[in-house]
């Protein structure tokens, strides 16, 4: 059993012990057992690889996650888990953070806590992070999403791992004939097992379970949405933020589930097995190798977590209604309109992809100039996506909600140092790029520069993301995240502005979205790429 001391230790039990905060070095009572950190340098505690659930493998593969055994002795949380089993990154892309263990045995938490106990009857704050990767990578390890920085500020931050790439999102007939009527979403489940851990749990780790904030970035803030919509999530947390990624809209919609059925058997015959059992027994690279080319959408309508697209369960009321606390970057998007080197260029591009309403798009987006048409396709590109995504989350909470909604506006280009390249990455044209924002809102900028250095912060970029930092603190202790930045309204919906300039500002293009929306084209043979 992995990191779990031979000795027995004579200590308090772990059902006394699952509210009394413990320092990290000393155990910490769980429902499963005893857990023992560590203390990092800069004071903050850790503890590094804390089961939540138990390991799905074998004939726990594509089944709902389930309770880890108990043990004996004390688990020596102290270092990070495996990753889920996910396709490798090279050395040369932008996020690069190193190498990971990967394995399917990988349903862990990595908790950080500030260095000093809570006040009595004063829990910290909860922050429980949810990483993006587009439901196909992604680690609760990376160094851009610690948590030590934020601990450090007082608040306990929860990063949580869950099943990704056909191993977390696969349905198929015979898992739904086994789930009595449903099949996929594994990776959501694993969340909402995550959070209900956090919430039988963290207070002996310092952290308030009347007070968590679940936040993710890309397909994170998706599943945030998603979780907020789910009635299988109520009543496990009290605030939400989303960075970049909405599955309201429909360019990321659930699937049904007869439609994902249908890819989870395709996957079948590619891989020549006969049933789900058979597919049970084969290697998961070779699930993973063979999955691209028959998943298009991996979340699926399964009638319990996702039981209903999320815009049905806002337009009724029936979402968790808590503050919200959402927005996305200036230069990102979900799609190309292709090469653009001249206005004819643009015009063309748009007219193709938005017939129905190239005319008062491109009325909305003029352009007289190469330059001007370069970035006006940029900003279709972003309001078209990202844009009506976010756009369709605020209108929702607000429409039928009583809790504010606050939206936010990432700006900044990063001070890249000069002659830096990427392979997937280019410096010159990129701008406020998607997960551009991250590093600021968890103070991890340092973490792009682990094992060379590819940006030259500056002292701008140090204060930008303490504020940004202290914002997010105080809207996981409150639900507001400062007095100078108001509530989105549908009457006059403005965003808060981070970057070169700060301020509250209008929605960029709000008038034009709903034509997006009406005519959002169909989904290409592959999902889209989100590079996190």
């Amino acid at each position: 059993m992995r990191g779990l001391a031979l000795a027995l230790l004579a200590v308090a039990s772990a059902a006394s012990a699952q509210v009394v905060e413990s320092p990290a070095g000393n155990p910490v009572g769980t429902e499963a057992g005893l857990v023992a950190g560590k203390q990092l340098p800069s004071g903050v505690r850790a503890w590094l690889g804390v089961p939540f659930a138990a390991p799905p493998v074998r004939e726990l593969r594509w089944r709902d996650p389930q309770p880890h055994a108990a043990w004996q002795g004390v688990w020596n949380a102290d270092r990070p888990a495996p990753e889920c089993i996910q396709p490798l990154r090279g050395r040369n892309i932008n996020h690069y953070f190193g190498e990971e263990a990967t394995s399917e045995d990988c349903l862990y938490l990595n908790i950080w806590a500030p260095s000093a106990p809570a006040p009595a009857g004063k829990n910290y704050p909860v922050i429980a992070w949810i990483y993006g990767g587009g439901f196909n990578v992604g680690s609760a390890s990376m160094a851009n999403y610690s948590g030590e920085p934020l601990a450090a500020k007082g608040a306990v931050y929860v990063a949580i791992a869950y099943r990704v790439g056909p191993l977390g999102f696969l349905a198929h007939p015979d898992l739904t004939a086994e789930g009595k009527g449903s099949s996929g979403n594994y990776g959501l489940k694993d969340q909402i097992a995550a959070l209900q851990w956090i919430k039988r749990n963290i207070a002996g780790f310092g952290g308030d379970p009347g007070n968590v904030t679940i936040a993710g970035q890309s397909a994170g803030s998706m599943s945030v949405s998603l979780l907020q919509a789910s009635p299988a999530a109520k009543g496990l947390f009290h605030r939400v933020v989303g960075m970049s990624g909405s599955a309201l809209g429909g360019l990321m919609a659930p699937a049904p589930l007869t439609e994902a059925e249908a890819e989870g058997v395709a996957l079948q015959k590619a891989l020549g097995a006969t049933s789900i059992e058979e597919m049970r027994n084969i290697p998961a690279d070779r699930l993973i190798a063979l999955a691209a080319p028959v998943r298009r959408r991996p979340i699926v309508l399964d009638g319990r977590i996702v039981p209903v697209p999320p815009e049905a369960d806002f337009a009724a009321g029936r979402q968790s209604d808590v503050p919200v606390m959402i927005g996305f970057t200036r230069d990102e998007s979900f799609r190309s309109l292709g090469p653009v080197a001249s206005v004819a260029d643009y015009e063309k591009a748009v007219q193709a992809v938005f017939p129905a309403h190239a005319a008062q798009i491109l009325q909305a987006y003029p352009a007289r100039t190469p330059e001007e048409a370069r970035r006006a396709a940029r900003d279709i590109e972003r309001d078209s996506t990202l844009g009506v995504q976010m756009w369709q989350w605020a209108n929702g909470q607000s429409a039928r909600g009583k809790a504010p909604v606050f939206a936010y506006f990432f700006t900044r280009t990063h001070p890249y140092r000069p002659g830096v390249s990427f392979a997937d990455h280019d410096p010159a044209t990129v701008g406020a790029y998607h997960t551009g924002d991250v590093p600021y809102w968890l103070g991890t900028l340092d973490s792009l520069n682990l094992f060379r250095v590819t940006r030259d912060w500056t002292a701008e970029d140090r204060r930008l993301s303490a504020d940004m930092m202290d914002r997010l603190l105080a809207f996981a202790r409150s639900g507001n995240p400062g007095s100078d930045w108001s509530a989105w309204a549908r009457s006059r919906p403005r965003q808060h502005v981070f970057g070169d300039q700060a301020g509250m500002a209008e929605w960029p293009h709000l008038k034009t979205l709903p034509l997006f929306k009406d005519s959002a084209p169909t989904l290409p043979a592959e999902r889209p790429r989100i590079r996190d």
